[in-house]
C-alpha cells in the first residue's frame, strides 16, 4: 500500500506529516526512524519529498525517549488518540491524568501536540463528540499545561473553528479537503455512502460552511491536513466498513475550487504551504507548482490500484475546473 500511495503524495506534496496508527503504533523513537526509512527507500531516487515523523503517544510513552527524538530531528510533533477513537487506536490514552508529565515536558521543549478531538463515551452521540472533547478533555489539558503548543486534527464542527479562534499562538488547527465538500447528507441521504464515511464523521451543513469560511479566512490559524486515508475498497465496502477518505490524488486542485468558489484565491496558499509551516516552525518550501483553471471540468481517476486492492479517490461530487498544471 505504501508503493502504491506514496506517488500520489509527492506529486503534489513536498512533504507531510506521518501519521503513526499503523500496526504496530509507532511509539518510541526507533520506530520512527524505521518508518522513515521505509518511506525513503520507497521514494523515486530523485525525490525531494521529506516525510515529517510524529509519535504515538500512549500511556506508557517514555518522556526521555520523545525529548530525544524531538531535539535530535527525528519527529516533529506527538499524536494523541483516545482509545477506540479512530482506526488503529486502540493503544491510545484512556485516563488523560496518566500522561500529563509528557504534556508538561513536551510544553516544556516546544514539541506540538495533535489531537484526534473526539471522546469514545458511548453515551455521547457520534456527531456530538468533537464538541465534548474540547469541553472535557482539550481545555482541561491546555489550562494545565500551559505554553503547550496544540493542533486539533481535522476539525468537522463550528465549535472547534470558534474554540480556535479564542485562542493564542499555541492553539491551531487542521481542516481537510472532503471536510470542506460534504456534510453528513452525503454519507446517508438516499443511501449508505461508505467512501464518504470517514472520522470524525461529517455533521450538519451549518458546520461545513463554517469550515468553508475558516479555511479561506486567511487566519493563519487554520491549515490543510489531509487526513487521506488508503483503505481499500474491500475494507470501506463491508458490513463494518473502515473510516477514511483518500484524497491525495486530487487534494489541491479541489481545494482551489473551493477558495476559487469563496473568492479567496490570495489565501489559498497560505492554507496549503505556509500557515503549517510557521506553526511548526519549518522553513518554506522553495519548489512551486502552478494551478491553472479551464472551462471543462477535469476527470479525475476514480480508482487507484494497489496490490491490496482497489482504493476509491475521493469524488467532490461537483464539477472541478481547476488541475496541476505545471510541478
Amino acid at each position: 500500500m505504501l508503493k502504491a500511495v506514496l506517488p500520489e503524495t509527492i506529486r503534489d506534496f513536498g512533504r507531510a506529516l506521518i501519521m503513526p496508527n499503523l500496526v504496530p503504533p509507532v511509539v518510541t523513537s526507533n520506530d520512527a526512524v524505521s518508518y522513515k526509512n521505509r518511506i525513503l527507500d520507497a521514494l523515486p531516487e530523485a525525490s525531494s519529498f521529506q516525510p515529517k515523523m510524529t509519535l504515538y503517544l500512549t500511556e506508557n510513552t517514555d518522556p526521555k525517549d520523545l525529548v530525544h527524538a524531538f531535539k535530535e530531528g527525528l519527529i516533529v510533533s506527538v499524536k494523541l488518540y483516545p482509545a477506540g477513537a479512530t482506526t488503529n487506536s486502540k493503544s491510545g490514552v484512556t485516563n488523560f491524568d496518566n500522561i500529563r508529565h509528557v504534556l508538561e515536558k513536551m510544553a516544556e521543549i516546544g514539541c506540538p501536540l495533535c489531537v484526534h478531538g473526539e471522546v469514545t463515551d458511548p453515551a455521547v452521540d457520534i456527531f456530538d463528540r468533537e464538541a465534548v472533547f474540547i469541553e472535557r478533555v482539550l481545555d482541561p489539558i491546555r489550562h494545565a499545561t500551559p505554553g503547550l503548543k496544540v493542533v486539533m486534527e481535522h476539525i468537522t464542527t463550528k465549535n472547534a473553528v470558534d474554540y480556535v479562534q479564542t485562542a493564542h499562538n499555541d492553539l491551531a488547527a487542521t481542516i481537510t479537503t472532503h471536510h470542506l465538500f460534504i456534510n453528513r447528507n452525503h454519507v446517508l441521504a438516499g443511501g449508505i455512502r461508505p467512501h464518504y464515511y470517514c472520522l470524525p464523521v461529517a455533521k450538519r451543513e451549518e458546520h461545513r460552511l463554517a469550515l468553508r469560511v475558516a479555511a479561506t479566512s486567511g487566519d493563519s490559524r487554520f491549515f490543510l491536513g489531509t487526513d487521506s486515508a488508503p483503505h481499500s475498497d474491500t475494507l470501506k465496502e463491508a458490513a463494518c466498513g473502515c473510516a477514511g477518505c483518500f484524497t491525495a490524488t486530487n487534494s489541491i486542485p479541489l481545494l482551489a475550487q473551493v477558495f476559487d468558489e469563496e473568492d479567496a484565491l490570495q489565501h489559498l496558499e497560505g492554507f496549503t504551504s505556509r500557515n503549517g509551516a510557521k506553526f511548526y516552525g519549518l522553513s518554506l518550501n522553495k519548489a512551486t507548482i502552478t494551478l491553472t483553471k479551464g472551462k471543462k471540468p477535469v476527470d479525475f481517476p476514480s480508482l487507484l490500484n494497489t496490490a491490496e486492492g482497489d482504493v476509491t479517490i475521493f469524488d467532490p461530487n461537483q464539477a472541478i475546473f481547476w488541475q496541476v498544471t505545471d510541478r
